[in-house]
């Protein structure tokens, strides 16, 4: 009995060995298999800038390090050329490069010139395929289409139509295929620009929603083009962008390059269908996304977001030229100093920045209301004093700050009629809901201070108004200013309706800051709780609910 005991215990010992050497063996064949496929890996590059906004040349950035605010020179077009030729020598005739939209708008340089100055650059940038954004309807149906024309690269967008005869203004997609692998892109822009624009400058285009029409031309793209790898290019905000990785619609696409909202995505944003991308704006950043491709089937990928660093990326010779004589028309005079700071001015942030308090303190200065209302929104690079000097303000700043000019429009409200209105305006940038938001950034103002809770439901968000130090009363009638927004109703003011005595004033907003800051140089806008919310607090970049997004 013992020995039998021996037995079994030696043979299980045997069997043991045996069944190492095969665990090993296998180990081993299992790893000169992987290196094999590492071998045999194709990898596909995709390039991104978004929201550009005619920023040519290197400037100051933003960014959110250690709870503080800091500043680094960033962006370039030049230096982006040179960014792009060295990743496509790193992976020859496997990198994509794609623009998602607001190239044209957003500097004196692009307004001045109608966004002529952008054709011969972006021409030679070396893009494979871009899409209109929701600015690029700023001059005109008919010179957005010259100027996109004119950059000779693949321009697509699938829900924007000629409005008398519903013929696409661009192609709806596009396929690119490398080494047998099938790349296709659809451009998506935001069904909302007539109304997120002043309405006169999407005149004569249509523009279709997020709808089954476009679930089934996805589904049937995908299908009938044997598309491999599927990708939305949409100018829709990180929030929609979202919101629509986890829609249908997105059932048959991988990845939904997003733009529009200047986030910086430095992680995909996975989706229950697809991954979002967004990689900032002002050309400060390059989205860099690697798939991996094992036998034609995408294996993994991997995604950085680069800064357009000046140091490690220098202006491209060529590209910097076309800046240079692109510009000479114009720098006389939009490089002439208009003013000075003492202080940062910033946009970026969801609530109050210091830009907009000089913009509607100017305003308000001017014209004399209880209340000067500016736009919410994100363009204006910053200009910031350096080794305790103030900084000069020039008129490209100013249309850096107000890349549109119009004129200044006043008129009385009630009080309850303002409540109304803010809370509206509150449930545009704050809605837990992201089909219900527009942009994500609250209107600004001069002349008012509101309290309030980002995260109540809608109409129950404000806690207290105070107009010029009192409580705001709803039967009462303020004074407030803001700018034309042409083909509004005469009377509205950045979207408040039924505004009483309304008055177009003779002169435009950029001449009322110029005025404002040659008497008051130099100014030192800080930030002043005029909008102010605990759950946010002071430094609110961004929110994007249901994600673990922080902006950088």
């Amino acid at each position: 009995m013992i020995s039998f005991k021996k037995y079994l215990v030696k043979a299980f010992l045997v069997m043991g060995i045996i069944f190492g050497m095969v665990s090993c063996k296998t180990e081993k064949s299992n790893a000169v298999e992987t290196n094999e496929s590492v071998k045999d890996t194709l990898s596909i590059t995709i390039l991104q800038t978004a929201d550009i906004h005619g920023q040519l040349d290197t400037h100051p950035e933003l960014f959110w390090e250690n709870e503080k605010v800091v500043f680094k020179n960033r962006g370039g077009l030049a230096n982006i050329k040179t960014l792009f030729d060295q990743e496509r020598v790193k992976n020859p005739n496997r990198t994509i490069i794609v623009d998602g939209g607001d190239l044209i708008q957003g500097s004196g340089y692009t307004a001045l010139s109608e966004g002529k100055v952008m054709t011969d650059i972006i021409k030679n940038m070396g893009y494979d395929v871009i899409i209109p954004g929701n600015w690029e309807v700023v001059y005109g149906k008919d010179m957005m289409m010259e100027v996109m024309k004119g950059y000779n690269t693949q321009v697509i967008v699938q829900n924007m139509y000629h409005d008398d005869n519903k013929e696409p203004l661009f192609s709806a997609s596009w396929v690119k295929e490398i080494e047998g692998i099938r790349i296709g892109f659809i451009g998506i822009n935001d069904p909302d620009v007539p109304i997120r624009q002043n309405p006169i400058f999407s005149k004569g285009i249509g523009f279709s929603g997020l709808d089954d029409n476009l679930k089934k031309m996805v589904d049937d793209f995908k299908v009938k083009e044997k598309v491999d790898v599927l990708f939305l290019i949409t100018h829709l905000g990180i929030f929609k962008q979202v919101e629509l990785a986890n829609n249908s619609i997105s059932e048959h696409a991988d990845y939904i390059l997003g733009n529009d909202t200047h986030e910086r995505v430095r992680k995909p944003i996975q989706g229950k269908y697809a991954k979002v991308t967004e990689p900032g704006a002002f050309g400060s950043f390059v989205g860099k996304l690697t798939l991996n491709f094992v036998d034609g089937k995408l294996v993994d990928d991997d995604y950085e977001l680069i800064d357009v660093d000046p140091e490690v990326f220098p202006a491209n010779e060529e590209i910097q030229k076309l800046v240079d004589k692109e510009k000479a028309p114009y720098k006389d005079h939009l490089e002439t100093v208009i003013g000075y700071t003492e202080t940062p001015l910033y946009r970026y942030l969801t609530v109050e920045n210091p830009m907009d308090n000089m913009i509607t303190d100017a305003a308000r200065w001017k014209t004399g209301v209880d209340i000067s209302i500016s736009n919410g929104f994100r363009f204006g690079n910053p200009i910031v004093p350096e080794n305790g000097k103030p900084a000069p303000i020039t008129r490209a700043n100013l249309w850096n700050l107000l890349p549109v000019n119009e004129k200044v429009k006043t008129g009385k409200a009630s009080g309850k009629q303002i409540r109304d209105w803010l809370e509206k305006e509150m449930h545009n940038a704050f809605a837990q809901n992201p089909t219900e938001r527009f942009g994500g950034w609250l209107v600004r103002f001069s002349g008012m201070e509101v309290n309030f809770n980002s995260q109540n439901e809608r109409g129950n968000r404000i806690n207290t108004i105070t107009v010029n130090g009192e409580p705001m009363q709803d039967d009462e009638y303020y004074t407030i200013s803001a700018c034309v927004r042409p083909g509004d109703p005469l009377d509205n003011l950045c979207r408040m309706p039924n505004v009483k005595d309304v008055e177009v004033k003779d002169y435009t907003i950029h001449e009322v800051v110029e005025e404002y800051l040659k008497e008051n140089s130099p100014v030192s806008p800080i930030l002043e709780g005029r909008a102010y919310c605990e759950y946010l607090g002071e430094y609110s970049f961004s929110t994007v609910p249901k994600t673990d997004y922080k902006f950088q």
